[in-house]
Formats: structure tokens, sequence, C-alpha cells
């Protein structure tokens, strides 16, 4: 069996956009695990989410950000972990400089396969090696809302079936007049 995996960061909603654009709530409607790496800003996108996979028959996994308020850092941890298909995943908002961010992950998550990671609003995908052998993937989908320096909005979808993700694709939302979707 495998599982499809949804996953977003730094939705910003409602300081950067005022909605999670279309593209992504039909994304969360074929999800069975929808993945949230934290600055989501206001609760009520945590609200639209929670009830949107559970009309979905998914479920949601998410962690605090930085920009998140008490009420988000009262409902979110800082870290989360599940098993799916046998695959070892880990969620957290920061990771710290991308120099070295390979190096300190493996380190920190010795028991992880895979770790979602946000703040940068930048897209990352790469694999860490650790010296006793294994390694871990680290995912960083992007902002669906707030580009920065990025050509696009971006999120991220896979699947995990057999202990192992497959299938990982950077999905880049259209710029409607120049901005962000939303």
């Amino acid at each position: 069996m495998a599982t499809r995996l949804l996953l977003l960061a730094d939705t910003h909603v409602p300081v950067r956009a005022r909605a999670l654009p279309a593209q992504v709530l039909a994304a969360v409607d074929e999800a069975d695990l929808v993945v949230h790496a934290g600055d989501w800003v206001g609760e009520a996108v945590l609200d639209e989410l929670q009830a949107r996979c559970a009309a979905a028959g998914a479920r949601l996994l998410g962690v605090a950000g930085n920009n998140d308020g008490p009420g988000l850092r009262a409902r979110l941890p800082e870290v989360a972990r599940d098993d799916v298909e046998g695959l070892r995943l880990a969620v957290v908002h920061e990771t710290g400089p991308a120099g070295g961010r390979e190096r300190r992950c493996a380190a920190a998550f010795p028991d992880v396969d895979v770790l979602v990671f946000g703040h940068s609003h930048i897209p990352w995908d790469s694999t860490a090696l650790r010296p006793g052998g294994g390694s871990l993937r680290l995912l960083n989908p992007g902002s669906p809302t707030d580009r920065r320096r990025q050509p696009a909005c971006t999120y991220l979808t896979a699947l995990a079936a057999d202990g192992a993700l497959h299938d990982v694709v950077l999905h880049a939302l259209p710029l409607r007049g120049g901005r962000p979707p939303g």
C-alpha cells in the first residue's frame, strides 16, 4: 500500500496571502497525509486544513514555526514524528543555515528517514549519508504563498511505500499579475 503525501510550509495566512491557493486545496483533497512544517501564522488556516483533511479522510501532521503565535504553539508541537508505510518521518520548522545542514540534521535526527522542514521558503531536497550507514532525506517544500526570492510559490507531493519515499515532485504555482496566488 502507498500513502500520498502533501508537504507544505510557510503558508503565512493571512499575512502574506488571504487564503491558501486553490491548487493547494485540491492537493489536500488528493492526499492521505498532509504535512505542514510551520509558519501557519493564523489559526484559521490550521482549522481549515484540519476540516479539509477530515472531510477527505486524510491525516494532518504539523508543527509550529517561529512566526506562529501562542494559540498555534498551544496546538502544535515543535517537532512531530510519524511512521508512514515503514518510513520514519519527522517535521520541524527550522534547521539552521544551509551550510552544514545535512550533518547537523543527521546528528539531531538519527532515527529518522525523512525530515521535512520550512523557514527559508526555499525548496530543498538533499540526502545526508550517516557515518555508520543509512541516510536522511531532507525536504523543504518552499512556500505556496510567499515566494520571496524564488521564481514561484511551491509545495511538494510524494508517495510513501514499503519504507521508502517515491515520486517526490516539486509543484510551482502560477503567478497572478506578478503576485503569488491566494
